[in-house]
């Protein structure tokens, strides 16, 4: 039996340091290591520049000046004490400019050679992946740091030097940055083109057709106006559209052409971090912020039952398509024996990415592809598996077969009108049987079996129907366009559009309502100033310019400093012009129709931290402030009074009754006004897998469902 010094001299054995961001890696990591090492989390940054002082110095050359952030002194210091008695300090942050920062700080707090070959990175918290990043430890990536560092000096300039002039001319709690600043002009100027855009009428004429062939089964298609007398057709107003309907009624056409053609659609790519943005929103309705927390936890590791803390999902910070040739095998393995081998494509599908993608990390995908969604169902938060299910059919499905369709173009006419039919039948699933592609704008997809056509028969032409249209605007953003459109003009990052969009709605320049970005007059006052003023900052050219130097500094092609030097003297020069010339603005707030029930005066709008609300315009003599209240056109089922639209503590939208805690009527699902014609219960609106809005019963053991016609939906308002 050993003694009580052999316990102690056992327990002061020195052991490795790994130090990573956060505390719920370090618990995963932790139990894949065991006890030769320690894991501790810096949890986040440890040095940065101080909160109270522009902290960079431009008459010297842009001397940084770090300090211990306030508050992270005890971790630090436990830190210390854990490096002091460790036989080896290994740094394990993330594999990106913010994580090779924070090992950079930490390796000058803790005094460690710059040169020590003992930075570690892995792209999946897994424990094979783990293990390996310990067998190739490597220096520090001071590319990467120095165009961290560039960019947090560059964000220090923008926003320290504009945002105490918005203070002073608008009102306090204002800000400026490089991209929330682009951001904010790009939602002002697209509501500039809808405000500017003028419709413009046209005419579609539909019509439907008899085929007239010699089986007794009857058939109609449907067919397009294409071309009249050898031109294609423009028809801008009625009294054109009502003649041209006239003649093709008295027209004896035939099918004078058929093509039939196989067409396959490929798979779309694994998700990068802005096309999983993206795409959560489309189909999930989540918001960027919301999607980048959930995607977090399953990458730093989830408690699975009967397996341990394992880490769900690949790095989430990557705008790059390409997977490793081990994910690549295993997906390939997977697909013929789940799905049968017609699903396996005989090469793999490859990707190519945007063309100044960094190709550092894979795309996101699950670090297992045999850990179905449905095998870890239980472990996972309904967030958490939403958003895993996602990930995991989208990677699976960007390796699996192409669906095929067979076509039908049919050229209907005379010598004078042509009319156009075209039809297309899915003949085999491929990856579509497992994963769809969202997109911003709805539409409805039908599934038709091509009808029976033959060349040179004879059209009955049995209605025509002159349909009116109207160009319409370009559609307002909603989170999922706003992360693409800055994604494809080259403005910000992947670790920085979630924050971009929070800022920004926050600040109060643009508001979200119904899952569309609206600006707030604030946000067009500012980004006017800014136009004026700082017009190279509020620049998609100039910001998405700026991006590409700093990647050329984390390439080693451009010294970092250089590119402050380049960007300061102008910008030095516009401060000044601008805090001669801007005068003191007055911006009104937005009066509602509710009165104060304190003072009796109308009530305003404000921006908080959890979006807009009603002030009395009378503080500080008057305090009062309430929520802004959405109200369903629908009875409580248990009362009859007015439902309401709340947030649940974790941001979670339900609806209640007003006469709460009177009545204590509840549901997650949005109730409609109709009632189950099976039951007589309440109805919900709810969503199928093919889009679709349904109504479906409340009560358990009825469950009636049917689906809403289309000119019957509603928007979802969901967030």
């Amino acid at each position: 039996m050993p003694t009580t010094d052999t316990k102690k001299k056992t327990a002061e054995t020195p052991v490795k340091l790994i130090i990573v961001e956060s505390p719920a890696k370090a618990r995963t990591i932790g139990k894949y290591l065991g006890k030769g090492y320690k894991v501790e989390a810096s949890q986040g940054h440890v040095c940065d520049l101080p909160k109270s002082q522009l902290g960079v110095d431009p008459e010297h050359d842009f001397d940084m000046k770090y300090i211990t952030i306030r508050g992270r002194g005890d971790i630090l210091g436990k830190i210390r004490k854990e490096a002091k008695n460790a036989k080896e300090i290994l740094f394990a942050t993330d594999p990106d400019r913010e994580g090779e920062a924070i090992s950079w700080h930490l390796f000058h707090v803790l005094g460690v050679d710059e040169h020590k070959a003992c930075r570690i990175e892995f792209h999946e918290v897994t424990k094979k992946a783990v293990q390996n990043a310990l067998k190739h430890p490597r220096t520090l990536d001071m590319g990467r740091v120095d165009a961290q560092q560039a960019r947090r000096a560059l964000d220090r300039l923008v926003g320290y030097k504009i945002s105490p002039l918005l203070w002073a001319k608008v009102k306090k709690g204002l800000s400026a940055g490089r991209v929330q600043s682009v951001a904010t002009r790009m939602v002002v100027d697209r509501e500039k083109e809808i405000s500017e855009f003028i419709p413009e009428e046209y005419w579609d004429i539909i019509v439907q057709c008899g085929l007239s062939g010699t089986g007794k089964k009857k058939r109609e298609i449907s067919a397009k106006l294409y071309s009249l007398d050898g031109k294609k057709t423009q028809i801008t107003n009625e009294t054109t559209a009502r003649k041209v309907a006239e003649r093709i009624l008295k027209s004896h056409p035939q099918v004078r052409e058929l093509k039939k053609k196989e067409r396959k659609r490929l798979p779309a790519p694994p998700f990068t971090t802005s096309s999983l943005q993206q795409e959560a929103s489309r189909k999930l309705n989540f918001t960027t912020s919301r999607t980048m927390q959930v995607v977090q936890q399953l990458y730093e590791g989830i408690d699975l039952a009967g397996e341990g803390t394992q880490g769900l999902v690949t790095y989430i910070r990557t705008d790059s398509v390409r997977i490793s040739q081990e994910a690549m095998d295993a997906v390939r393995a997977f697909i013929p024996e789940k799905y049968g081998a017609a699903y396996l494509p005989d090469e793999p599908n490859v990707y190519k990415g945007r063309r100044d993608a960094q190709d550092a990390h894979e795309a996101i995908r699950p670090t297992d592809v045999r850990r179905t969604p449905e095998s870890v169902k239980g472990s996972l938060s309904r967030d958490q598996l939403l958003l895993y299910r996602l990930i995991y059919n989208r990677f699976v499905a960007s390796q699996m077969a192409p669906a095929v369709y067979q076509t039908l173009t049919a050229a209907i006419g005379d010598s004078r009108i042509q009319l156009r039919y075209y039809g297309e039948h899915k003949v085999f699933a491929g990856f579509t049987m497992l994963y769809e592609e969202g997109t911003d704008e709805e539409i409805t997809k039908t599934e038709t079996t091509l009808p029976e056509i033959r060349e040179n028969e004879g059209v009955t032409i049995l209605s025509v129907d002159p349909q009116q249209h109207f160009t319409q605007p370009p559609s307002r953003y909603t989170e999922a366009s706003l992360v693409k459109t800055l994604e494809e003009n080259g403005i910000g990052r992947p670790s920085t559009y979630a924050p971009t969009i929070t800022t920004i709605i926050s600040r109060g320049y643009v508001s979200r309502e119904k899952k569309r970005l609206y600006p707030t007059e604030l946000g067009i006052t500012i980004t006017g100033l800014m136009e004026e003023y700082f017009s190279s900052i509020v620049d998609t050219e100039f910001t998405a310019d700026m991006e590409m130097q700093l990647d050329e500094v984390e390439e080693g092609k451009l010294e970092w400093k250089q590119v402050l030097r380049d960007f300061y003297p102008d910008f030095s020069a516009s401060l000044q012009v601008a805090e001669k010339e801007i005068e003191k603005i007055e911006i009104q707030d937005e009066v509602s129709d509710v009165v104060c029930d304190k003072c009796g005066a109308l009530m305003v709008y404000k921006m908080g931290r959890f979006g807009r609300f009603l002030a009395c315009p009378n503080f500080p003599d008057c305090r009062n402030t309430k929520p802004i209240l959405t109200y369903l056109d629908v009875p409580c089922p248990s009362c009859g009074k007015r439902l309401l639209e709340k947030i649940s503590k974790r941001n979670r939208k339900f609806y209640g009754c007003e006469a709460y805690p009177d009545c204590d009527f509840v549901s997650w699902d949005k109730p409609v006004a109709e009632k189950c014609p099976q039951c007589g219960g309440y109805m919900v609106e709810k969503h199928n897998s093919r889009r679709e809005t349904i109504h479906l019963c409340a009560n358990p053991v009825c469950r009636y469902r049917e689906i809403v016609p289309e000119n019957e939906k509603e928007l979802s308002t969901d967030d």
